[in-house]
């Protein structure tokens, strides 16, 4: 019946292969050399080798052109007016040391490219329009970055010398010893004071000349004015009743034929 269905020879089979001699096992160092040893990887395929090779080759393909496009940039005739304009643009807003640092790197530049060789226009036309365009824009955005610098500059700038002109004037004014003057002179000569309160180099050189020749008569003169009798000013109240007078009369302050008679 093992005849018939073929199960004799399988069994004979299994028990020789079970009764192999040591002589023919595979050691496990015998078997770490064979798998690592070259004859056996011609042999034996490895799993997804052809797509990672061609993954490589196309890495490699792209860094190739990448590195080929730089080149042809860096030796392009406006490459230098591209990394100025660039630089330029880096430089809006920057401190001090970063703004000497990027010069120090254009400077570099420079140096460097004084033996590169540079291609002819016309070479490329594409690469000839991009570095054109390309130029154009980093032009334009410098001059859309320094619009809001320069208006904050220009506006701190403004309040600065307000905030000069106010406190100068307030201690001009508070160092005089002349009378005060009135309202409308304050209105009217507030502003000519304030823009006098600030004398350039020459006033003030011809100031301490004039100051160290003519200072004792100066001071004789002030002395002299100090003793005489200040201009007084009426109170308040009476100054207020005026204005209101004024107020209710500036159309006709002429007494009435009534008022005339009645006097």
């Amino acid at each position: 019946m093992d005849g018939a269905y073929g199960l004799h020879s399988t069994v004979a089979d299994y028990s020789d292969k079970a009764l192999m001699s040591p002589e023919d096992l595979i050691l496990q160092s015998e078997y770490q050399s064979l798998l690592s040893s070259e004859t056996l990887r011609l042999r034996i395929p490895i799993l997804g080798s052809e797509e990672l090779l061609s993954e490589a080759a196309s890495i490699r393909t792209e860094e190739d052109m990448s590195a080929l496009i730089k080149a042809k940039i860096a030796s392009h005739p406006c490459y230098p007016r591209l990394l100025e304009a660039y630089i330029d643009c880096q430089k809006v807003g920057a401190p001090p040391g970063i703004a000497c640092f990027l010069d120090e790197i254009r400077r570099e530049n420079d140096l460097f490219k004084q033996g590169a060789v540079s291609t002819y226009w016309g070479a490329d036309p594409e690469l000839d329009e991009f570095m054109e365009t390309y130029c154009d824009l980093l032009v334009k955005y410098k001059s859309d970055l320094e619009r809001p610098f320069d208006e904050a500059t220009t506006f701190l700038n403004k309040i600065e010398m307000q905030l000069r002109n106010l406190c100068t004037g307030a201690s001009f004014r508070s160092l005089s010893d002349e009378g005060a003057p009135s309202s409308d002179e304050e209105l009217s000569g507030g502003e000519l004071d304030m823009h006098e309160a600030q004398p350039s180099g020459e006033d003030r050189e011809l100031k301490d000349k004039l100051l160290r020749r003519f200072g004792s008569h100066i001071g004789t003169l002030k002395l002299e004015f100090s003793k005489k009798k200040k201009k007084g000013k009426l109170p308040k109240e009476a100054r207020q009743t005026l204005l209101g007078w004024w107020d209710a009369h500036y159309k006709w302050p002429y007494p009435t034929v009534c008022i005339s008679l009645s006097s």
